[in-house]
């Protein structure tokens, strides 16, 4: 359906099958979830899951049902016939709310891009044609959040921080005591526990959150191995209290967006030649917090400095920050004042679920 969008990069049909595997991903754990596809005289023109998240009904004490991996042609009749199959599913379920999109939830790929279709995705966020907006919203949903995804530097020249930003970040530092470290590759199993507890308590709070569980971050930390560059990790501690991570990954995608079929092993390939020989050029920041008692003190942006500051020591000029909720100013602010800009928009959407 997208072969012809030169800004849409193919995910890795191996990736996705595991994705969809529910012996494989520990997601359902948690989770159940039912695929469906529309079809017109044999050909499939359509596919939508219905998501049922125990976990985040526990958590926000609500009976939210989600859909994700939403493809449509352009038919509202079809897309009304998918949507129709996910809110049955959901109700069945005892759920009165349908959100969406989520593939599977919040910690997936997640949101419908409204704005920025000029552009390719970066690894792990999505790509769809400006009319899926269109179906969405003929289909009754209407907007729950809009989650902002930032650019900032240039591709050509690796990253140059302004001296009067880098001056800043060494007084937050220092008046708050605050050191940082990258991480350590030889202890990558206990790094990877700290994540895992500076992340739950960091984004506890945040609209639609659901904590990632261990089998889950051990699987995304277990996928990343590979092509994580250590010094583009950075833990923040206060007299040796883990208090904020930041994290970027180079964008996979640059390498996958000319692997039009999708296929692992050119896939594989492709990113083994941009990683030692054509080297990357762009990265993405997935992934920063700050606990609780240390957030207004500017380490927010201290994070995204050093991280971006380690990304253009290898070479990276251009990166995304994101995606970040459009009413969490903090976060916002630490990504304004580098220079980064709204460059993406991606739309979260609610309808209530219908007999």
């Amino acid at each position: 359906m997208h072969q012809r969008d030169p800004n849409w990069v193919p995910p890795l049909r191996m990736e996705v099958g595991a994705l969809l595997d529910r012996k494989k991903n520990p997601f359902f754990e948690h989770a159940s979830a039912e695929y469906f596809m529309a079809e017109r005289e044999g050909a499939v023109v359509g596919r939508i899951a219905a998501i049922k998240n125990d976990l985040h009904n526990t958590i926000h004490e609500d009976r939210v049902g989600f859909f994700g991996f939403f493809e449509c042609e352009d038919d509202p009749k079809t897309a009304a016939l998918l949507f129709t199959a996910a809110d049955q599913w959901v109700k069945a379920r005892g759920l009165d709310t349908l959100r969406g999109p989520a593939s599977f939830s919040v910690n997936d790929e997640c949101g419908l891009l409204v704005d920025g279709f000029d552009t390719p995705n970066v690894v792990m966020m999505p790509h769809n044609p400006p009319y899926y907006a269109r179906l969405i919203e003929q289909a009754g949903f209407t907007k729950a959040k809009d989650l902002l995804a930032y650019e900032g530097g240039n591709a050509d020249h690796p990253v140059d921080t302004p001296e009067r930003l880098k001056r800043a970040v060494r007084i937050t530092l220092e008046r708050n005591g605050i050191t940082l470290r990258k991480l350590d590759m030889k202890r990558f199993a206990a790094e990877v526990d700290l994540i895992k507890k500076i992340y739950n308590e960091a984004w506890e709070k945040n609209w639609g959150f659901v904590p990632m569980t261990d089998a889950e971050i051990d699987l995304l930390a277990k996928n990343f191995k590979p092509v994580i560059i250590p010094e583009m990790v950075t833990f923040a501690e206060k007299d040796g209290r883990p208090i904020g991570f930041g994290l970027a990954i180079p964008d996979l995608n640059e390498a996958l967006i000319s692997n039009r079929n999708g296929g692992i092993v050119k896939g594989a390939l492709l990113i083994l030649w941009w990683m030692f020989r054509k080297k990357f050029t762009r990265a993405r920041i997935p992934l920063l917090g700050v606990v609780a008692d240390f957030r207004g003190k500017g380490l927010d942006s201290a994070l995204y400095h050093e991280v971006w500051a380690k990304a253009g020591e290898q070479g990276i000029g251009w990166g995304e920050g994101g995606w970040i909720l459009e009413d969490n100013p903090a976060m916002k602010l630490g990504l304004e004042k580098m220079g980064f800009r709204v460059y993406k928009t991606y739309r979260m959407y609610d309808r209530a679920v219908r007999a």
